[in-house]
């Protein structure tokens, strides 16, 4: 079993309690997104980087569909209006 103190800081692997904890620390609304941020762009850990990455692309596609489903709602609404 390989000893976790001999892996560079850069490479530890994230317990998943430190998952939970930034999952619940990204969703708060503005240190949540500004930590994100900066976790994203740090190189401190590469596996806190990464997971912090994949929250973005989650905020985006969260994003692109409100705006999809928000354009097809107005648009039912003016139809609804025309007829």
């Amino acid at each position: 079993m390989m000893n976790i103190d001999k892996i560079p800081v850069e490479y530890r692997p994230l317990s998943p309690f430190q998952y939970l904890w930034y999952s619940l620390l990204f969703n708060l609304p503005i240190i949540g997104i500004i930590c994100l941020i900066v976790f994203s762009l740090s190189n401190i850990n590469i596996n806190r980087r990464n997971f912090a990455r994949s929250y973005i692309i989650v905020y985006v596609f969260i994003f692109i569909a409100a705006i999809i489903f928000g354009l097809c709602g107005g648009f039912a609404q003016i139809l609804s209006i025309v007829r």
